[in-house]
């Protein structure tokens, strides 16, 4: 671990990134362009003190955990990121099997969307960022671990709780989508897919019913009905965006213009994650 090269990178990261580019407002007391060390510490959760001492030389050494947390805070570009890592003794992570590191152009997208329901994903599916709307109408997933990262997984492992959000009438269509899109990313990325292929072969019979139809399609935008266990069904629009290399996406949920739906997500916005009877 070089103290002194951490220090020195952090500082001068934190200080080129403008409060917008973090989805931060400026205030009209900021004598710096750059961002505050206690800024950064809330976007990457962690103390402030934690943080404070990582750039004065005197913190220990931190997880590889902490120092993704620390490089989507300051919205690191893969390159930059792998130096973090290794001025901080650790190996930097592999490009293809590391997924918690956010494109920095789709990030700031994901930033500026807090009125509607918005999640950042992996090419397998592996939820990477929700805000608060995504994770109260698809479910809270960023912080799983292992398979439960990965969608797919999750649908035909774990199929009551997975499925609850959609109607019955379009888990077939749903079930179909996932096994086809993930056959589209066999062939691009055909280790760290094969190996979650592999796993819901041994783990579900469904699944591996559908994969042998050998059916291929990545879907790029979706109309469908999610149900919310308080608020009930909405009718959304989904569309995405992908980085310039496909491997990431953000997905984006809408509902149409002054309809009933759109009335419910304002209503997700209050009731959130929370139940109407915790709220109460």
């Amino acid at each position: 671990m070089d103290r002194a090269a951490l220090a020195e990178f952090l500082r001068s990261r934190r200080e080129q990134l403008r409060p917008a580019d973090a989805g931060l407002p400026a205030g009209a007391r900021r004598r710096a362009a750059g961002l505050r060390r206690e800024e950064v510490a809330q976007l990457a959760a962690m103390s402030t003190d934690y943080y404070t001492r990582l750039e004065q030389q005197r913190g220990p050494q931190p997880s590889t955990q902490m120092l993704g947390s620390v490089a989507r805070a300051l919205r690191l570009t893969a390159d930059e990121r792998d130096y973090l890592f290794r001025v901080a003794g650790h190996s930097a992570p592999d490009r293809i099997r590391s997924r918690d590191h956010v494109a920095p152009a789709l990030q700031r997208v994901f930033d500026r969307l807090s009125d509607t329901p918005a999640v950042i994903i992996s090419t397998l599916g592996e939820t990477l960022l929700q805000n608060r709307l995504g994770a109260a109408l698809l479910g809270d997933h960023a912080d799983a671990t292992g398979w439960e990262r990965y969608e797919a997984y999750r649908w035909f492992v774990h199929a009551d709780d997975a499925r609850a959000r959609y109607p019955a009438s379009d888990r077939d269509r749903q079930s179909r989508a996932l096994v086809s899109g993930l056959r589209a990313v066999v062939a691009v990325e055909s280790g760290p897919a094969q190996m979650l292929v592999d796993e819901l072969r041994r783990s579900s019979a469904e699944f591996a019913e559908l994969w042998d139809r050998q059916e291929v399609a990545r879907r790029f935008s979706d109309h469908k009905v999610l149900i919310h266990p308080e608020i009930g069904p909405i009718e959304v629009d989904c569309q995405v965006l992908f980085t310039e290399d496909q491997s990431q996406a953000l997905l984006v949920l809408t509902a149409a213009p002054g309809s009933s739906d759109e009335e419910k997500l304002r209503l997700l916005g209050v009731v959130g994650v929370q139940t109407f009877g915790a709220a109460g």
